[in-house]
């Protein structure tokens, strides 16, 4: 009795593991090759913005990734859907909101004194990176947000090298792009917002105080930027913006989650048009998109180890 038992519970396993197997193989070329358009829009919109854009190509052609780029472009249309802000907390200086939009469920803190902002850079740098609530306990912050890019060149995946330039108290503290013109996203010594393209050598000539690099660059003096939703997909997002009164706008969109599938860069458009910014860009997104606060991570990660290791971040200093 006991060894039939044996053999059901086996065969059971078995047969799990089967359709486990069977179902992660099949769901790709459901995706790709199924009648589901907006799967599938969505799907390619992701994955080439992704770690793995050879996924879209191994099942898709130039021509038919190319005509889908196109169809998921969207980003002069006005915003059709609205967007639900509701206070989660406000302590002095400081206003943290949930927001919730057509596709995503994210955060947005509003800190009024944007001199309370610094970058974080991690101790051990080009060795390791360091996790955001790593950065915000050392620095002694209040709440902190992933910043800018990193590179890898020794390909070990553990964030310790931030790409482009990298400010920190008005020095130069990483730089692997000399003096070319690179994407920036700054705050002078005034507290304003820089973005948009920089060099190395504008560094001290705009006074800048702190900068990490990445964008695009979706607002630049109550202007829009440059950007195409063909090219960014959906997907977490971490984004900075500023208000004419100086307030900083802090954005964490969670993603890739049946909850919220994730923002395109129309929809932070929107949103800090929403919040009345005259200046934002789009920070490092995915799996490191996250927001801490009070020593805990308050958005939703999607990535299931947890926090990931990175070169900066962006942290709230106390009053």
């Amino acid at each position: 009795m006991k060894k039939l038992r044996k053999i059901r519970l086996s065969m059971l396993i078995a047969f799990f593991m089967f359709n486990l197997i069977f179902d992660v193989v099949l769901a790709p070329f459901i995706i790709f090759w199924g009648p589901f358009e907006a799967m599938k829009t969505l799907a390619v919109g992701s994955v080439l913005t992704s770690r793995h854009p050879q996924v879209v190509k191994a099942f898709l052609s130039d021509e038919e990734i190319s005509e889908i780029v196109n169809k998921y472009d969207n980003t002069d249309s006005p915003s059709n859907s609205s967007i639900r802000r509701t206070v989660s907390n406000a302590s002095a200086g400081i206003t943290i909101e949930d927001i919730k939009g057509k596709a995503f469920n994210g955060k947005v803190m509003l800190i009024k004194n944007p001199k309370r902002i610094i970058v974080a850079v991690t101790k051990e740098l080009e060795v390791t990176g360091e996790r955001v609530s790593d950065f915000v306990k050392d620095t002694g912050a209040i709440a902190g947000i992933n910043g800018g890019g990193f590179y890898d060149p020794n390909g070990t995946g553990n964030g310790a090298f931030p790409d482009g330039l990298t400010v920190h108290n008005r020095e130069i503290v990483h730089n692997n792009v000399d003096n070319k013109s690179t994407d920036i996203v700054a705050l002078d010594k005034d507290g304003k917002l820089i973005v948009g393209q920089i060099t190395a050598d504008d560094v001290k000539k705009k006074n800048i105080q702190e900068a990490v690099s990445f964008g695009p660059t979706l607002i630049q003096d109550g202007k829009k930027g440059v950007f195409q939703d063909s090219v960014w997909g959906a997907a977490p997002r971490t984004a900075i913006g500023q208000k004419a009164d100086g307030t900083i706008i802090l954005v964490v969109i969670d993603g890739r989650q049946l909850s919220s599938l994730g923002a395109k860069m129309s929809d932070l458009y929107n949103l800090f048009k929403e919040y009345d910014a005259v200046n934002a860009a789009n920070l490092d997104g995915g799996s490191s998109s996250e927001l801490i606060y009070n020593g805990k991570v308050i958005s939703k990660l999607w990535n299931i180890f947890g926090e990931r290791y990175l070169p900066t971040a962006i942290v709230v200093m106390p009053e």
